[in-house]
């Protein structure tokens, strides 16, 4: 039996505690607020109920799936796991102290891997003694559908250690690409600059949010328009990112749009606040 321990019990966390248990993975995912925890776990509950309906899962593998998810206050959980995914929330500083206590903690030959999605991986294996057996991992949300893993290698990375992990993605159902280590790596370095020049246009009124993203929808064929997914992705999380491309490529076509902070200051988030670019009631 393999064993994987997720840490932090968020949007992301949840989704891949919850695929890592339907692929049979004994799964631990930690967190140190109780209160996420239980979130999380009622987030992954009505996910497979929602599977169920659907026929994605039987009720037998349901139950399965829940039964081999355990949750824990403390990194002490990972002791015994052959892999850790961190999924904290992205700060550099809470990132660094994870890896260096994972390092303490979790057996020498663990993979360390992380699942954010601009901080740098080399920095990050920097933090710990084995810089060859930490990797990125950066899923897509929402994680139980999107096939996308992408696997970005530090400066340190073993090719082992990049094997392995291609491995195990392909036995989640996923589909793995690797990359290098850079800032946003390729799917952010790509998708922010998008979404950047989106609210450039709303800003300078240009166009409305709906009618940027109707363009985007109809014209490019995008399932949904770059502002209801800056949105969904949540505008704190957009301008960090932003904020990395800017300053570890030093371009500014990176530069955070003004109206992006000024939103983030506002509390208007996204889906997670109820307002972003848009109002949700959900």
């Amino acid at each position: 039996m393999s064993k994987v321990a997720v840490v932090g019990a968020g949007t992301m966390g949840n989704g891949i505690a919850h695929v890592f248990a339907q692929y049979g993975w004994d799964t631990v995912l930690i967190d140190v607020s109780p209160e996420a925890l239980q979130r999380g776990v009622a987030a992954i509950e009505k996910n497979t109920e929602r599977q169920e309906k659907k026929g994605a899962l039987t009720a037998e593998e349901r139950r399965g799936l829940l039964s081999r998810i355990t949750t824990h206050g403390s990194l002490d959980a990972a002791k015994d796991a052959e892999l850790v995914v961190e999924a904290a929330t992205e700060n550099p500083e809470i990132k660094f102290k994870i890896f260096k206590d994972l390092d303490r903690i979790a057996p020498a030959e663990a993979i360390l891997a992380s699942n954010t999605s601009s901080i740098s991986i080399t920095t990050i294996a920097a933090a710990t003694k084995r810089e060859g057996h930490v990797i990125g991992m950066h899923f897509m949300n929402p994680v139980p559908v999107m096939p996308l893993v992408e696997v970005v290698r530090g400066m340190a990375t073993s090719d082992e250690t990049v094997a392995r992990t291609v491995e195990i993605a392909k036995q989640l159902g996923k589909t793995p690409v690797e990359v290098n280590d850079a800032p946003g790596f390729v799917s952010n370095r790509v998708l922010m600059p998008m979404i950047n020049e989106a609210i450039f246009c709303v800003m300078e009124g240009v166009a409305t949010p709906e009618a940027v993203d109707q363009v985007m929808k109809l014209g490019m064929n995008h399932p949904l328009g770059p502002l209801a997914l800056a949105d969904l992705i949540g505008l704190d999380v957009c301008l960090a990112i932003l904020e990395v491309l800017h300053t570890g490529l030093g371009d500014d076509k990176y530069r955070p749009a003004p109206l992006l902070r000024k939103m983030v200051a506002a509390g208007r988030l996204g889906r997670k606040s109820g307002h972003g670019f848009y109002v949700y009631r959900d």
